[in-house]
C-alpha cells in the first residue's frame, strides 16, 4: 500500500474512499513542477491500491486549481520567462497525468470547489463524475497565456459539450460559472458550497459499495472513446502548445501577468 506522502497534495483515506486534495491554497492550487510530478505519481499508484474503491479529487482553500503556476515559470523574474521554462518536460508530465487518470480503475469524483482554469479544468474534466460548488467557475484559459490548449483541453471539452461550444470557450479562454457549466453538460450537478464535500463523499461511498466489476467495466468501456480521442489529438496538441510557448505572445502574456497590465500581442504566426 502506498504511503501517499506528498509536498503539494494532501491524501486522506476514509474506509475505502481516498480523497486527493490539491494543496497549494496560497497559489489557488496552481500546478508547479512538484505538483506535476506528484499528480503523475498519485494517479499511477492508486489504481494498484486494493484498499481504495473510489476517489474524490478537490482543492484546498477557495479554489480547485488555477492551472499552471505562471510565477513559477521563472522565479528569477519575468524578463527570462520564455527562455527558462522547460516546456517539453512539462508537456510530457501533463501527458502522463492524463494517461494515469484514465488508467485508474476506481471511479473518480471531482468536488469542484472553486475556480478551475487551464490544466486545472482539464484535471477536473478527466474525472468520471463532477459535482460543482455553486461558487465554482471553470474555463480553459491557455489562449490568454498565449498558448495552444494542448494538454488535454482540446480532447475533453468537445467530448462533453460538442465541437462548436468547445471552440467558442477554448478559443476565447472564457471562464463560465457553475450554473452555465451544468447547463451545457460540462459538470454533472451544482450543489451549495457548504454541502459539496458531503454530497461528493456520499456519491463516492455509494460507488465504493457498489458492484466493483460492473462499475469499473462500465467506466472502462466509456473511457475507450476518451482514449481514442486522446491518442488521436494529444500529441498534436502538445506539439502545438510547445510551439506556442516559444512565440513572443506567450512571453508577453507571462510578463503582463507578472506586471499586472494588459498584454500587447503581436498577432503574428
Amino acid at each position: 500500500m502506498p504511503d501517499y506522502k506528498y509536498e503539494t497534495l494532501l491524501v486522506e483515506q476514509d474506509e475505502s474512499v481516498l480523497t486527493i486534495t490539491l494543496n497549494r491554497p496560497e497559489r489557488l492550487n496552481a500546478v508547479d513542477r512538484v505538483m506535476h510530478r506528484e499528480l503523475e505519481e498519485v494517479f499511477g499508484e492508486v489504481s494498484f491500491d486494493g484498499s481504495v474503491s473510489a476517489l474524490v479529487v478537490t482543492g484546498a482553500g477557495r479554489g480547485f486549481c488555477s492551472g499552471g503556476d505562471v510565477r513559477s515559470m521563472d522565479e528569477r523574474g519575468a524578463a527570462n520567462v520564455l527562455e527558462q521554462r522547460p516546456m517539453g518536460a512539462i508537456s510530457q508530465s501533463g501527458r502522463r497525468i492524463l494517461h494515469n487518470m484514465l488508467w485508474v480503475e476506481q471511479p473518480i469524483v471531482c468536488a469542484l470547489n472553486g475556480v478551475a482554469a487551464g490544466l486545472g479544468a482539464t484535471i477536473a474534466l478527466f474525472c468520471d463524475i463532477i459535482y460543482a460548488s455553486d461558487q465554482a467557475r471553470i474555463g480553459d484559459t491557455h489562449v490568454k497565456a498565449g498558448l495552444v490548449a494542448g494538454d488535454g483541453g482540446a480532447v475533453i471539452w468537445p467530448l462533453l459539450v460538442g465541437v462548436a461550444k468547445a471552440k467558442e470557450l477554448l478559443m476565447t479562454g472564457d471562464i463560465i460559472d457553475a450554473a452555465e457549466a451544468e447547463r451545457i453538460g460540462l459538470v454533472n450537478k451544482v450543489v451549495p458550497n457548504d454541502q459539496l464535500m458531503a454530497e461528493c463523499m456520499d456519491l463516492a461511498r455509494r460507488l465504493a459499495n457498489g458492484p466493483a466489476l460492473a462499475i469499473r467495466g462500465t467506466k472502462h468501456a466509456i473511457n475507450k472513446k476518451v482514449w481514442a480521442d486522446l491518442n488521436m489529438s494529444l500529441d498534436v496538441g502538445l506539439a502545438m502548445e510547445e510551439r506556442s510557448s516559444r512565440h513572443p505572445d506567450h512571453s508577453e502574456a507571462a510578463r503582463s501577468f507578472v506586471e499586472k497590465r494588459t498584454p500587447e500581442y503581436k498577432g503574428t504566426i
